[in-house]
């Protein structure tokens, strides 16, 4: 059964965001988010962002979903 891997899909974020040059509080202001809290979890893998963030993310980082998930599978 596949499971996202939070870590790897967090390190995807992070890099990411450095491939395009944007700082975290560009991200924050384009999410409105009053902190970047919610970024710096989805980078460390503590959190992961909605379906809705995601969508945001693809579109800003001019990438697919599935570009930015990290899933792992495991065997039975």
């Amino acid at each position: 059964m596949p499971t996202v891997d939070m870590i790897g899909t967090g390190n995807r974020i992070k890099s990411l965001i450095r491939k395009t040059g944007m700082r975290i509080c560009d991200i924050q202001a384009i999410f409105g988010f009053n902190t970047a809290q919610s970024i710096y979890k989805w980078m460390r893998g503590d959190a992961m962002p909605t379906i809705d963030n995601f969508v945001i993310l693809a579109d800003i980082f001019g990438v697919e979903i599935s570009d930015i998930v990290v899933v792992c599978r495991k065997s039975a």
